[in-house]
């Protein structure tokens, strides 16, 4: 997959699930070429409320989106060929992008198992003690806000390709569930899942109200077992 210029987004809201609105956009392009990446663009969008427990994430109150105008996603699109977002899976509930789409959370469960979080804060951090990126601390600054998630984002993009991770790769991958390193409940708690008992596996699978991703991940392993594979 030729990706040349790789936008990353991400967005500040006025709640989880749509019909809330965005009330925030932030990009920053990666050229993944010459891994030049640059300052974080952001704006403002009209919304039509603010809950108190949202704006306690990022601050932004309905005062500062008065006037703007509303979200309009298509803003995005002029130039990039591919979109990429941490946790991707939320951004894309407010679009409709039909660009090929990277979700860098995903893609550092597979390729950083080890890291001692995945969150966009905790791998910057990780990735920065190695000097495997070098972002510009007053460009992250202050967290959860747009234009600062995204050009952090944009740093762990560049260091999972620079590490090996495709293209073609994280878009597969992107549209999986998320590969988990270790088993996130239960008496297995931070087990890997070739350390989770069968019985277990099985129990998870007769949860109706588990997470399908935890289901995939037990289905996942099980199969593993059942084609002999040692780890």
């Amino acid at each position: 997959m030729t990706m040349a210029i790789v936008r990353i987004i991400d967005f500040e809201t006025t709640g989880t699930e749509p019909p809330a609105e965005v009330c925030e956009v932030g990009y920053s392009d990666l050229d993944t070429e010459t891994r030049a990446i640059a300052e974080p663009v952001s704006w403002l969008c009209g919304v039509k409320e603010m809950p108190p427990e949202v704006r306690a994430v990022h601050h932004i109150s309905l005062a500062d989106c008065a006037g703007q105008p509303a979200f309009d996603e298509f803003r995005l699109y002029d130039g990039p060929a591919v979109i990429a977002a941490h946790n991707a899976d939320f951004e894309r509930k407010f679009i409709r992008c039909t660009l090929p789409m990277i979700c860098t959370y995903k893609a550092a469960l597979r390729v950083w198992p080890e890291a001692p979080g995945h969150s966009n804060g905790t791998l910057r951090y990780w990735l920065e003690d190695q000097g495997l990126i070098k972002p510009r601390h007053d460009l992250t600054q202050p967290a959860h806000r747009a234009g600062p998630d995204a050009y952090t984002t944009a740093h762990i993009l560049a260091a999972l390709l620079n590490a090996g991770a495709t293209g073609k790769e994280m878009v597969a991958w992107t549209l999986e569930p998320r590969l988990l390193p270790t088993c996130p409940l239960g008496k297995f708690r931070g087990k890997p899942w070739p350390e989770v008992e069968a019985g277990f596996l099985g129990w998870m699978l007769r949860q109706e109200g588990m997470e399908e991703d935890l289901k995939w991940n037990a289905r996942r392993e099980i199969a593993r077992r059942e084609q002999g594979e040692t780890k």
